[in-house]
């Protein structure tokens, strides 16, 4: 029997080169705008999971790699057109650290007199709530069900592993406390709003009722939107590249699994009106990406000089991700209930293949993209345990393994990222602490050279403005050989057998004053004592 709906009808507009299309308006209550708001499951647990938190991220000293994003600040609140190395006494052209990003936090620096340290921090609140409104726009796009997003942050920062997993673009509860004050964090939630973009617009669902869109004389949707959509695709390239390889993996299996019209002609249209306004998103993304002054973003792809620092990221992978693999039955699932198009279950297979990759050619740092491949297992869990009751016996047992595996993960690694250590009655593994340098940037001027041994001081010092006579870090805008060379010079000068003239020699050609040793390094004859650290009990001398 043929079902009759009454709704209002469709409006449009005529225009010279084309039509305005205006979405049904359904109802009396959009007349009235609606009765009284209430928040939804997620804007309640989104409030409270942002406080919780950032007052998580705010007890933690920064540390790891916020001296280098710190670094790359103070370098262009002192040069915003043309900043030097982010640690070394260098030209920095080329560097990839210069991205829109961190220009735009150079540029609020020089404006408010704010140090690198504090944009880092200040980066943290503005980065989770991009990461949480992606995250809510995304899990939409997946299904309607209202707890889906509540789900999906729970089990993207609980369902790992038991071991720690700790590197930049990895957002488990107990990395957010260290990386959520990185480029790579906002990355990341702009690569959810990307997705989510994709998926509404390969599924049709690229207006919201009553909304108005542009189309063409010949049916094409205005390509400002895909235009747009690829300038988002183009800014993640820009902001961290590895986190843009897994951005376009996921573009990929949506666009694949859900937009219709590659064959003949549907509702999306023609093959070929599919092909141009796709093709507008890729090429707006290479045209964004490709015309940003600080560095040739595309050059990176033949750089192999992190490889070597991300080799690491294949050991321990079990210990490290194994809780996540409670989502497999559930992307089983909607691989059994659709096919292989499903976009969660294309976006995982893609993002294996290319972990494999690195691994198998030995570019290692596309293993970078790990804490994203998670991401298909995680929300697919999410999705299916979102589904109203009563549930079937599976779906009851996927709930069960679900629920023991956050508890196992919270327990086990990332309780101790929330609960304070005075509050602990366990002994739950905390976050990081790292300690502070300020003590030195007392002494030390911006821009002076400083030879520094140990983990903490040489990843930390240039984030207050100094620079290392030998860079810990990579960077294309150093060449790898001769940042081998420094750090061999400088392991030279901090040996016992070193002799006097050699020292010199050293502390000349890489114009050093300062040097800042641990405490079972013997200070140099000719270096004076300036200060030292109660709490660490390095000692930074002058010399020269």
């Amino acid at each position: 029997m043929p079902q009759t709906h009454t709704t209002s009808p469709t409006r449009t507009v005529g225009a010279a080169a084309g039509v305005l299309v205006r979405g049904t308006v359904r109802g009396a209550s959009a007349l009235r705008g609606g009765g009284s708001w209430r928040p939804t499951p997620y804007q309640a647990f989104g409030f409270l999971f942002f406080l919780v938190m950032l007052l998580a991220y705010w007890a933690v000293p920064l540390c790891c790699d916020a001296g280098q994003h710190a670094a790359v600040v103070e370098r262009l609140k002192a040069n915003l057109l043309h900043p030097r190395h982010p640690m070394a006494d260098l030209p920095g052209a080329g560097s990839p650290y210069y991205s829109p990003y961190a220009v735009a936090q150079g540029a609020l620096a020089r404006l408010t007199g704010l140090g690198g340290w504090e944009m880092v921090r200040l980066a943290g609140p503005l980065n989770l709530l991009v990461l949480l409104t992606g995250i809510g726009r995304f899990v939409r796009v997946l299904t309607p069900r209202p707890w889906a997003p509540v789900l999906a942050v729970g089990a993207m920062t609980l369902l790992w592993g038991t071991e720690r997993a700790w590197w930049s673009g990895y957002l488990s509860l107990m990395s957010m406390t260290g990386n959520l004050g990185y480029p790579s964090a906002f990355a990341i939630g702009l690569t959810f709003w990307a997705w989510a973009l994709t998926g509404a617009r390969a599924r049709g669902q690229g207006q919201e009722r009553g909304a108005v869109r542009y189309v063409g004389p010949s049916g094409l949707p205005g390509l400002a939107g895909y235009a747009g959509l690829g300038a988002l695709y183009g800014l993640i390239l820009l902001i961290h590249p590895i986190t843009a390889v897994a951005a376009v993996l996921g573009a990929v299996a949506f666009v694949a699994g859900w937009q219709r019209g590659w064959g003949r002609a549907s509702r999306g249209g023609s093959r070929g009106a599919v092909v141009v306004r796709w093709g507008a998103t890729a090429g707006t993304a290479v045209l964004v990406a490709g015309c940003w002054p600080y560095f040739d973003v595309f050059a990176l792809a033949g750089d192999d000089s992190v490889d070597g620092i991300h080799r690491q990221l294949y050991e321990h992978l079990g210990g490290q991700f194994w809780l996540a693999l409670l989502g497999l039955p559930a992307l089983w699932l909607r691989w059994r209930r659709g096919s292989w198009r499903d976009p969660l279950v294309l976006l995982f297979a893609l993002d294996c293949l290319v972990v494999a990759y690195g691994w198998v050619s030995g570019h290692y740092t596309y293993g970078r993209i790990l804490g994203l491949t998670l991401v298909p297992l995680q929300f697919a869990s999410a999705v299916e345990l979102a589904a109203p009751r009563p549930w079937a016996r599976a779906r009851r047992v996927l709930g069960g393994a679900a629920l023991v595996g956050a508890c196992v993960g919270l327990l086990t690694v990332q309780g101790g990222a929330v609960v304070p250590r005075v509050l602990d009655p366990i002994g739950l593994e905390q976050p990081s602490y790292w300690p502070s340098y300020a003590w030195v940037a007392r002494h030390v001027g911006k821009g002076e050279v400083i030879i520094s041994d140990g983990h903490f001081a040489p990843r930390s010092i240039p984030g207050y403005g100094p620079n290392l006579a030998a860079p810990i870090w990579p960077d294309p805008a150093l060449d790898e050989h001769e940042r081998e060379r420094r750090l061999a010079e400088v392991r030279s000068y901090l040996s016992p057998a070193s002799t006097r003239a050699g020292r010199t020699a050293v502390a000349r050609r890489y114009h050093a004053h300062w040097l800042l040793l641990t405490r079972w390094k013997r200070v140099p004859e000719e270096a004076v004592v300036v200060a030292w650290s109660r709490e660490t009990g390095e000692v930074l001398a002058r010399i020269g």
